[in-house]
């Protein structure tokens, strides 16, 4: 199995997070990702850990399966010639230098689309290449300014980041949907263009609802915890020993609900017949819901609601989820050949577009083979090789 993307070369001179994301879901989609990195230390998150791999850390090997690894110094002549060369051939090129720094090197989008019309050039930045363009762009800090983190918390508490680095992975899946859209309209076209994301744009993108409610009245929203500032119940409610998520999105669910947990004539109740109204008397509704979780564990409740056909769920851990997603036959891992288990591609397709994976790259594992192929002119891209039949799922 090759992928859709066989046959087009991406040189990714991206590190962290954002950037790698994008190029390795190019990458599981059959493209041939060669991944720039520093001499002796490679990319920043090589070194982010614990917990560590047998190669790096666990975070390098999140988003950086099924790449080759050339260790090139810009700073030196020869290497850097080297990685032009790489640029001039590439059909996509990926980074996240700060806005300028690659100019200098002509590696920018000016001087590499000068010499390769088709190129597909994405850059990531943290606040986009104009006036935000030195501020330095961290997920953290986008989380904080981007107001996030004001709406994430408890409510008179801190306000809180997201438990992973939302904003990177979000902006990484724009990039990989900018990227992939250039590479249609090349088709067209025949012609390449530039591509930029930055963390800011795609967080604020993603507020959706609470972004559009801001737009329209003028005032932000503020923390709620678990709760929705539009529907209720949408919340964690206690049950005897834990937390249940519950979501009602319409009257005909908390009719359910309400009949499940032995009181449908709180669908009736002036206070709770409607979701307005129910968002209107948060407090109370949710008083009257626990007193009722309380008498049975949220194990039980969840599939007593789940039955129902109320959307129900008891609060797990990320050793939950996987455990969930193999018992529904999700197939939410696979596992390189030699390698361990990675989350697998999000998406499947009818007609098997991802290609098995390889393990994450070991710092300048395939140098060698890189140096000889950009050393050789007019010669095929290499492709470290996968074995189909030893990749387990």
């Amino acid at each position: 199995m090759t992928g859709p993307l066989e046959g087009v070369l991406v040189a990714d001179f991206s590190r962290v997070l954002a950037g790698p994301l994008c190029t390795m879901t190019l990458a599981d989609l059959g493209a041939t990702v060669v991944k720039v990195e520093r001499p002796g230390s490679g990319d920043d998150t090589r070194s982010w850990g614990p917990p560590w791999s047998a190669t790096s850390s666990t975070y390098f090997e999140s988003v950086n399966r099924s790449k080759l690894s050339a260790a090139l110094d810009l700073s030196d002549p020869g290497d850097l010639a080297l990685a032009q060369e790489l640029a001039r051939r590439a059909d996509v090129l990926v980074e996240n230098f700060r806005p300028g720094a690659l100019d200098r090197l002509g590696l920018g989008y000016e001087h590499v689309a000068a010499a390769n019309p088709g190129v597909v050039y994405c850059s990531v930045t943290g606040f986009g290449s104009g006036e935000g363009s030195d501020l330095l762009g961290y997920d953290f800090v986008v989380q904080a300014v981007g107001g996030l983190m004001s709406i994430t918390g408890d409510a008179g508490g801190e306000p809180t980041k997201a438990g992973v680095a939302l904003v990177d992975v979000l902006t990484g899946k724009d990039a990989a949907v900018g990227v992939l859209a250039a590479l249609t309209e090349r088709a067209r076209t025949g012609r390449g263009c530039r591509v930029e994301v930055n963390l800011l744009s795609s967080l604020l993108g993603s507020l959706v609802n609470q972004a559009q409610s801001c737009l329209e009245t003028g005032r932000s929203p503020e923390r709620m915890g678990n709760r929705h500032p539009s529907i209720a119940p949408y919340e964690t409610l206690r049950c005897r020993d834990g937390l249940l998520a519950v979501a009602c999105g319409n009257d005909g669910q908390f009719t359910r609900l309400a009949a499940a947990l032995g009181r449908p004539e709180l669908a009736d109740d002036a206070r709770f017949a409607t979701n307005a109204a129910r968002v209107g008397h948060r407090a109370e509704l949710v008083t009257a819901l626990e007193r009722l979780l309380a008498a049975d564990e949220s194990a039980v409740w969840q599939q007593r609601l789940t039955e129902a056909g109320v959307p129900a769920g008891k609060v797990g851990t990320v050793a939950d989820g996987f455990a969930l997603a193999e018992r529904l036959g999700l197939s939410p891992t696979v596992t390189p050949a030699g390698g361990t288990p990675v989350p697998r591609h999000a998406a499947t397709y009818s007609t098997g577009l991802v290609r098995p994976p390889t393990p994450p790259p070991a710092l300048g594992a395939d140098d060698s083979l890189v140096r000889a192929w950009l050393s050789e002119p007019g010669s095929p891209p290499v492709r470290r090789p996968t074995n189909e039949n030893e990749v387990t799922s």
